[in-house]
């Protein structure tokens, strides 16, 4: 990575100060489920920059990524926005909930600045689908993810990187993709995301 490379942003000093608070070795680590989407852009370049930047966070460490799919926008004229290609990634973290949320944002809004388009489409989604088995209905950040359940682009790919997953409060991935289906998530074999060395 270059120093002008658009993606590498300084972690907010909040963030930091928290994960100093932490044990740096990772020494009693939280799981977490992220999910990925972008569809503008190179979006295979730009999810594997999100994971990269994921890594690179203090008091994270990413350890499994999904297969990448490809899926038509949600709610907008078919064919009038690209599609998206979107994967999962299970990390373990010191962060707290609220502090991975801002990593999440930070990472969205270094893709952002190198972009025109202000609406639509997205250069890059980093949502939080579960952190533990926190179920939290705070505004801010609502563990699980509100729709995780409902939504196969999330759910085919979660299934994929942990079989035996649970979204807390709604059971389990394998049953709820089995309700849901996958139709319309498109596995693209010819693309992978690499873990970050």
């Amino acid at each position: 990575m270059t120093s002008s490379d658009p993606t590498v942003q300084p972690v907010p000093a909040s963030v930091v100060e928290q994960v100093d608070a932490a044990d740096v070795t990772l020494s009693n680590p939280k799981r977490a489920v992220i999910s990925l989407g972008s569809n503008l852009g190179n979006r295979l370049e730009t999810l594997q920059g999100a994971v990269d930047a994921l890594e690179d966070t203090p008091g994270l460490r990413v350890k499994a990524v999904s297969p990448v799919y490809e899926t038509e926008p949600w709610g907008v004229t078919p064919g009038s926005q690209p599609s998206y290609f979107n994967a999962v990634v299970l990390v373990k973290t010191t962060l707290p909930p609220d502090s991975l949320l801002e990593r999440g944002h930070a990472i969205e809004e270094a893709f952002e600045r190198v972009r025109d388009e202000r609406w639509g489409p997205r250069t890059i989604d980093v949502d939080i689908l579960a952190y533990q088995d926190v179920v939290s209905d705070d505004p801010r950040l609502t563990l699980p993810h509100p729709r995780a359940h409902e939504r196969a682009f999330v759910l085919v790919p979660w299934h994929d990187v942990d079989p035996s997953a649970e979204v807390p409060g709604h059971g389990a991935v394998a049953e709820l993709l089995a309700s849901v289906g996958s139709q319309g998530v498109q596995a693209r074999a010819d693309l992978e995301l690499h873990l970050p060395e």
